[in-house]
């Protein structure tokens, strides 16, 4: 047996018959960093980009990015989603920025992929507004690190616990 869900048994890429799934509450929360470098993040947090308010435009980006997954991601379904967070969040012990994306619908098949593009094309929009402070601006560790619902039920990264303050946590 396969266990990759969008490879057939021959080998073929395919999307997944969700059609016989009943429809549960699902969320999921990524979460990605950019680096900035003292120059960059002291005048993002102090005067802002050149470009205007860098923090709302990766914020609208990152909440469009997710709206548009299925468009970007191949055989990821178009869902409706019910509501995309983005919070950016301020660490000056690492000059960064700390990105969350949380995704959430009812629905027959996970976010995960909603959130995981829309805190992509956060970062994203982020770097493009600060580039022309610092060109050693650095994105790392991308990655879901909280998904509830379905048939797989909650799962959290191994490293994060329930109560470290993480947008939808419980504590």
């Amino acid at each position: 047996m396969n266990e990759m869900s969008h490879i057939d048994g021959e080998g073929h890429a395919h999307m997944v018959d969700v059609g016989n799934k009943s429809p549960t509450r699902r969320r999921a929360l990524a979460e990605v960093y950019v680096e900035l470098g003292k120059k960059a993040y002291t005048v993002l947090m102090s005067e802002g980009s050149p470009k205007g308010d860098a923090l709302a435009v990766a914020r609208i980006a990152g909440i469009q990015g997710a709206k548009r997954c299925s468009e970007l991601i191949p055989l990821c379904h178009p869902l409706a989603l019910e509501q995309v967070q983005v919070d950016l969040e301020p660490k000056p012990d690492r000059l960064a920025i700390r990105i969350t994306c949380e995704a959430t619908l009812s629905g027959k098949t996970g976010v995960e992929m909603e959130a995981m593009t829309g805190a992509s094309v956060a970062v994203l929009a982020l770097y493009d507004m600060c580039k022309a402070l610092d060109k050693g601006i650095r994105i790392e560790g991308l990655r879901l690190i909280r998904k509830e619902g379905g048939k797989s039920g909650t799962w959290v990264a191994a490293d994060r616990g329930v109560a470290e303050g993480d947008p939808g946590g419980a504590g």
